[in-house]
């Protein structure tokens, strides 16, 4: 799922996601992402002394979404019992510091952690503290995830040390009302035709800004900023703001200047709200109509809801977003060396990572599931979300995955990043002139990284 810098996992699907009703997963079953059984399924043998496996987690609202995934596996596993704890709402500066803190000291992790995506590269230059998930045969389940995904959870040694979770497929959610007061299309395919491009999104901005002057087209910088940049990364060696070798390519990667200079351009259209993300002003901005389109990775939907209301409900839509593709966010699960039980915790990561565990937090907490058995399944696939207009959620965000790159992080990604976006939003609100903001930028990277 994860996450952005602060993001919180979404609301109850109960309250924003309509989905068929999902056969509960078998007894024992341990399926993989495809239906079949893994060389650790849970129809194992049980320990001969009941096992409790600690499962980690971050993420507001609904966090991963695993309650009922949870209450379905301890129903039918007495012998291996699972303990969910979501340790804290935000993963860069409350959880991961925690996290890292227990893998250096050998103890305190649980045995299965939620990783986000921006964590990724940190995790993966660290095989020391994960167990090589090939040594239960998690290995055999390549072929359930796209190419992308499963390469994310390789770390630097070629071991498999982590499964994925969600995906966070890109979309554009924009207030339908707004754009039908400002004399645009409101339907969710006639919108899309309206931005092919980022230049055409841009110009359909400044057409609702002549119509109406006191609404503001976008949130602020760091959203699109962020959507652009992975999209231009599939272009430009699936970097971001590392290369392979974790050299710092902040100045001289033509996708992370790609996304500065439209944000910019953004800005100085007068376009932008200039709301900093995750802050309450944010939060109230999505309620009044302060704006009226903000790029959606899958998991921003039950954001939008909670912050809303549901006096805003049908008031919000879901289109594609401008280029087609994308991904920001989503998790993966990982076992700490320093467990205890590895087998069976890799029993259990190989449950909550395969198809029936996804399609359990998908109903809980609308994360798109990351296996293709998952976002294929009719719960996923024929999902439509009240909230957002009835929009067929499930299908626009898993098809905004399907043709995604596999990004690289750097192992101090989530460090550069914050300190960049910090740069881009000072310039949004005129603290840094745009002048100046991307020499700013590119040094403030470099500090980050040390």
């Amino acid at each position: 799922m994860l996450n952005s810098k602060n993001r919180g996992r979404p609301l109850a699907a109960a309250a924003v996601v309509s989905v068929l009703t999902v056969t509960a997963a078998a007894c024992g079953s341990g399926s993989t992402g495809d239906g079949t059984a893994a060389t650790t399924s849970s129809s194992a043998s049980a320990p001969a002394e009941k096992v409790t496996i600690t499962v980690q987690t971050f993420g507001s609202g609904e966090n991963f979404g695993y309650d009922s995934a949870v209450e379905e596996w301890n129903k039918s596993h007495p012998n291996i019992q699972i303990k969910y704890d979501n340790l804290a709402g935000n993963f860069e500066s409350e959880y991961l510091p925690q996290v890292n803190q227990w893998l250096e000291a050998g103890s305190g992790a649980g045995d299965i952690i939620g990783i986000d995506e921006s964590g990724m590269g940190q995790m993966a230059a660290r095989p020391q503290h994960f167990v090589d998930l090939a040594q239960y045969g998690l290995d055999s389940r390549k072929a359930d995830f796209p190419e992308w995904k499963w390469n994310t959870g390789v770390n630097k040694d070629g071991k498999l040390f982590a499964l994925g979770t969600d995906v966070g497929g890109m979309a554009m959610c924009y207030r339908s009302d707004l754009f039908k007061k400002a004399g645009l299309p409101t339907e969710r395919e006639e919108v899309a035709k309206l931005w092919p491009d980022w230049d055409s999104y841009l110009k359909v901005g400044q057409q609702l800004k002549a119509k109406l002057p006191k609404t503001s087209f976008v949130d602020g910088p760091v959203t699109i900023f962020n959507t652009l940049m992975v999209q231009e990364a599939g272009k430009a060696g699936n970097l971001t703001y590392f290369d392979k070798e974790q050299n710092l390519v902040v100045e001289s990667n033509p996708a992370v200047k790609t996304a500065f200079d439209f944000t910019k351009k953004l800005s100085e259209a007068g376009l932008s709200a200039k709301l900093a993300a995750w802050t309450d002003e944010w939060a109230a901005g999505q309620k009044n109509g302060t704006f009226a389109t903000m790029a959606c990775p899958s998991w921003m939907l039950g954001v939008i809801s909670g912050n809303a209301g549901e006096e805003n409900a049908g008031k919000w839509d879901v289109a594609a977003v401008p280029g087609g593709a994308g991904n920001w966010g989503g998790s993966w699960l990982a076992v700490p060396a320093q467990s205890k039980h590895p087998k069976e915790a890799a029993e259990v990561l190989n449950y909550l990572t395969g198809k029936e565990g996804q399609l359990h937090a998908f109903k809980e907490a609308g994360g798109v599931p990351s296996t293709l058995a998952g976002q294929k399944d009719p719960v996923v696939a024929d999902a439509v979300n009240d909230y957002f207009s009835k929009a067929p959620s499930g299908k626009i965000f898993a098809e905004s995955t399907q043709s995604v790159s596999p990004i690289f992080f750097g192992e101090k990604h989530t460090q550069v990043r914050a300190a960049v976006e910090q740069v881009l939003l000072g310039a949004d609100q005129g603290s840094v002139k745009w002048g100046e903001a991307w020499a700013k930028f590119v040094a403030e990277g470099q500090m980050a990284a040390g």
